[in-house]
Parts: structure tokens; C-alpha cells; sequence
């Protein structure tokens, strides 16, 4: 069994349920089930391609990557989806990596896109290209038939690699085969409450849905809706929910946060029954608001890209227990999902006590298989099956995670922990405050400074002095205020709308080393 079987599977099912759609746009499964096996058959008989060979997709949130993707499945290709807001060192790090043998490509990304044709030697096609030699025209000519290399596909051979999103240095190459995405997406279809007649709109780069949004949903029959990641506006993209008629979709934290500042609730958009969110750390107080907004129709993932994102779930019924009184649920990552062991361990790789800190580690049957053509990062970050994370945690009696920071982010002070998410907490529980970040500063004499950095609400203007004040007024320790707190328009994000910590920390220790 693999995405390509499945994608045929469900257009036999039901020929006529949508499979895509965007605004008024829709695709049946019947028709995606056409179009999958006529790009199959390009890329093998047109291209030549053979099973492991890798295709990379660049292109914003359109319904040709459903396409793109089933064809790849089809085929046996390994499915590379690039996310359309890196920059051109990114993406040069990517394809040096990747080894591509065809790009598939837009018009808004097509100068690019040649750019890296030539620069690697590889034929590059234009999804919005009515030319013959190019996608609407190759897929015209090619045959309609399921290929015979769809049954050949392994558990183990290579399905997709997908590329993290650069916060911690260049992109690293996560390969997953296709009994680990399989697996995935079944849990992920569980998990998210998934059958024939979800719809979910897609707010996020499609690249970073791939495992949790566009598998299991073909996996299952549901339709796949695409929305303009381009700049997210919580009210065009209500408006998007009532038009599409979206049961579910999947919103960062700080799409979120603008959310609850445009005064949204249930009545915006009412069709909603699932909404996930995760990728990074949201204040209790933000979570208890939106649950009194629109319900509880929240869940909370906790993850990596290493394991595909799910590791741990706060559910729907975990949210509606916080709000009962269990207010403590609304700080934690949720307990872990199914076929997943999570464990928080020492140093030396065992099991902490309970309520004490450790690293989280995952092991799974849908973890990575390791890092493209990677194999030392592989080695430090893969070790006995077990995928570290680099996150501190303690685990509670009843099996609840709760994350305390990552590694990487502690500060050190005069040889104290810092942990910059208390700090993190407390400004956000300012009115006036939207987006907020800490880290570490040289300072000669204690090793390391605190730094705010804050986004505020509109209307709102604190300085920074006044933040200070309000964290000394909260009852933090001296040695955890922070020396200075800077008023940002907005604050740095990467590719997938995550606060990017690791601008914020490079801008801070300009011209200093940092050891």
C-alpha cells in the first residue's frame, strides 16, 4: 500500500467527492486520479525517471500540489516540496543536497526556478505554461493509465524528503519512507478526527502540511482547500472558511494571536470543527481565550520534522477540561499520540523521575529514516532509534508533557539557567503585547544578558522601560528581568511563521563571539 494505491482507491470509492479545492475551484477524485497518472507518465516515459529519483516542487498553496505529489507517489519518485519563502542560499543549499532530476515550478517562481534549472543542470516545468513542452501540455499528451510501478513501490523505499526550516543553520534534508508516512498519515487521520467528508483549508506552506494535512486526507477521501499563505489576514481568512465551508485547518500561534485581535469567535466561522495548532510555544492564557472564543475544537501537537510533527496531542477533551478547572492542562504538550513512545531522559539516556527535567525523545515506526546524504547529523541526533530533541521537559503522574525550553535556548547568567519561556510568559500576560521573545546578550561580566524583544497590539504603546517594570511587577526575579526590552513592528519569522529566535539572538551578539 502507498499514496498512489490510495489516491486510485478513493477515486473508485467515490469519483465525484471533491479531493481539491481553492475558493471556488474544485477537483473531484476522479479527476485527481487522471491527472496524477498522467504526470506519472510523464516523469517516467517523458523524463525517464525511475523510482528513487527525487522531484522538487516549488510553488506556493495551489491544487497542483496534490497533483505533483500523487503523481510522484505513482511513479515511485521521492517527492521534494520546497517551501516558496526561503531565499535563493537556501534553496541553493537544498538542491545541492536533494539532487533533483526535475523541477516543477509557477509563474511567480519561474525566474527562480530556471535560475536553478541551469545552475544544476536539471529541465524545469511550468505549472501556469500552456507550451507544449511544459505541464498543462505534457500532461495533455500522456496517457491516463495507473503505471505498473505504482505495485512495485516498497515500505521502504523513499517517499519524500522534507526540508526544515533553516532557523538552526542551513535546511537539513528529513527522508521518510513510504511505511513511515503510511503510518503517519493513519495516525494523523485519528488524531485530527478525518473521513470522507472533512474539508480542511490550508493556512500554512504546503511543505510543512505534507504529513499532516495532505496524507491523511487522501488517505481517508477528504478534500484538500488551499489558502494564501502569502500574509496571513484572520478576516479574509474567515471569510475563506465560510465560503470553502472548511471543517478543519491547522494555524500557527501567531496567526492565532491576530485571531483573537480581530475579535473573531465561532460565529466567523462556523462550519470549523478541528483546529490544530503547534510549532511553537503559546501562553496559557492566549489558549484559554481561544477555547472560550470558539470551543473546545482545539488540538495541541508537539513534535519535530524528524517524526513528522506528532509526538504528543492535547486534545479536544484535554481543552474543555482546562476550562472545567484542570487550568494546569492548558501548559502542557498533551500526552503522546498513537505508535509513538515518548520518554524524557538524563544525560546518560534514562528515564528522569516524575516532575523532573529531561531531554524528550521520540521512537517510532513513522521517524525519520535519517538526514539526506547526512549522515554525521544522523548520527548525533538518531541514536538507537531513538530521535532527541533537544527540548526539556518533565513528565507528570498521569503521563502529561510540559515543555520547559529547548537546549539550545537556555541562557546562562553567572552560571544560573535561564529558561526564556517564563520570561516569554510573563510579557505575554501584558495587554498590550502580541509576539514576544527572549535571549541571550554578551555581558563581560555575567557571561550572558537577558533581551526582550515585543510586537505589540495595535493602538497599544509601551515602551520598553514600562515592560521592564511590568515584569518586576509580576514577581520575577532580579536576575531573570531583562536588561532591555526592544519594540519590534513585528518580530522575525521563519518560513513556516514561527518567531525566529535564531535572528533575534545573532542580531543581539553582533560583534561578539559567542562560545
Amino acid at each position: 500500500m502507498n499514496l498512489g494505491v490510495a489516491i486510485t482507491t478513493s477515486a473508485r470509492r467515490d469519483p465525484g467527492a471533491t479531493a481539491v479545492f481553492a475558493g471556488e475551484q474544485e477537483l473531484s477524485y476522479a479527476e485527481l486520479e487522471e491527472r496524477a497518472n498522467r504526470l506519472a507518465n510523464v516523469l517516467i516515459d517523458h523524463f525517464g525517471l525511475e523510482r528513487g529519483d527525487r522531484v522538487a516542487l516549488l510553488v506556493h498553496n495551489r491544487p497542483a500540489v496534490v497533483e505533483v505529489l500523487g503523481g510522484c507517489a505513482k511513479a515511485g519518485v521521492t517527492y521534494c516540496g520546497l517551501n516558496f519563502r526561503l531565499g535563493d542560499p537556501e534553496y541553493d543549499a537544498i538542491f545541492e543536497n536533494a539532487g533533483p532530476r526535475l523541477l516543477i515550478t509557477e509563474a511567480e517562481q519561474r525566474e527562480r526556478g530556471d535560475r536553478l534549472g541551469k545552475q544544476f543542470g536539471i529541465p524545469v516545468i511550468d505549472v501556469d505554461d500552456d507550451d507544449p513542452g511544459h505541464y498543462e501540455g505534457l500532461l495533455a499528451a500522456a496517457s491516463t493509465e495507473v503505471p505498473p510501478v505504482v505495485h512495485e513501490v516498497r515500505p521502504a523505499d523513499d517517499f519524500c524528503i522534507v526540508y526544515t526550516s533553516g532557523t538552526t543553520g542551513r535546511p537539513k534534508g528529513v527522508r521518510f519512507d513510504v511505511n513511515a508516512v503510511m503510518q503517519h498519515g493513519t495516525v494523523a487521520a485519528l488524531e485530527y478526527e478525518l473521513s470522507a467528508s472533512s474539508r480542511w483549508l490550508m493556512a500554512i506552506p504546503h511543505n510543512s502540511s505534507l504529513q499532516i494535512t495532505l496524507v491523511p486526507l487522501l488517505l481517508v477521501g477528504g478534500a484538500i482547500g488551499f489558502s494564501d499563505t502569502r500574509g496571513f489576514d484572520p478576516v479574509r481568512f474567515a471569510a475563506e472558511v465560510r465560503q470553502t465551508r472548511a471543517t478543519h485547518t491547522f494555524l500557527v500561534p501567531t496567526m492565532l494571536f491576530r485571531v483573537l485581535e480581530a475579535g473573531l469567535d465561532r460565529s466567523s466561522m462556523p462550519t470549523l470543527e478541528t483546529i490544530g495548532y503547534g510549532s511553537s510555544p503559546i501562553p496559557p492564557d492566549r489558549v484559554r481565550d481561544l477555547v472560550s472564543a470558539f470551543g473546545p475544537i482545539f488540538i495541541q501537537l508537539y513534535g519535530m520534522a524528524e517524526i513528522a510533527s506528532i509526538g504528543t496531542m492535547l486534545r479536544k477533551n484535554d481543552h474543555a477540561r482546562a476550562l472545567a478547572g484542570e487550568s494546569q492542562l492548558l501548559s502542557s504538550a498533551g500526552r503522546p499520540s498513537y505508535a509513538v513512545d515518548v520518554r524524557v531522559v538524563d544525560d546518560e539516556g534514562r528515564d528522569v523521575a516524575v516532575g523532573e527535567r529531561g531531554e524528550v525523545i521520540f521512537a517510532s515506526a513513522y521517524v525519520m529514516k535519517g538526514y539526506y546524504r547526512d549522515d554525521e547529523q544522523t548520527r548525533e541526533s538518531l541514536i538507537d532509534g531513538w530521535m532527541h530533541s533537544g527540548d526539556i521537559a518533565e513528565l507528570s503522574a498521569d503521563g502529561f508533557l510540559y515543555i520547559v525550553d529547548r537546549k539550545k535556548d537556555l541562557i546562562i547568567r553567572g552560571g544560573f539557567n535561564i529558561l526564556p519561556s517564563e520570561i516569554e510568559t510573563v510579557l505575554y500576560r501584558h495587554p498590550a503585547v502580541l509576539e514576544a521573545a527572549v535571549v541571550g546578550a554578551p555581558d563581560a561580566e555575567w557571561g550572558e544578558a537577558v533581551r526582550g524583544f515585543v510586537a505589540l497590539k495595535e493602538g497599544s504603546a509601551p515602551t520598553g522601560e514600562e515592560l521592564t517594570s511590568w515584569c518586576r511587577s509580576e514577581g520575577l526575579p532580579s536576575i531573570k528581568i531583562p536588561e532591555s526590552i526592544e519594540i519590534m513592528e513585528s518580530l522575525p519569522k521563519n518560513a513556516v511563521g514561527k518567531i525566529a529566535k535564531r535572528s533575534l539572538r545573532d542580531r543581539s551578539w553582533v560583534g561578539a563571539r559567542r562560545v
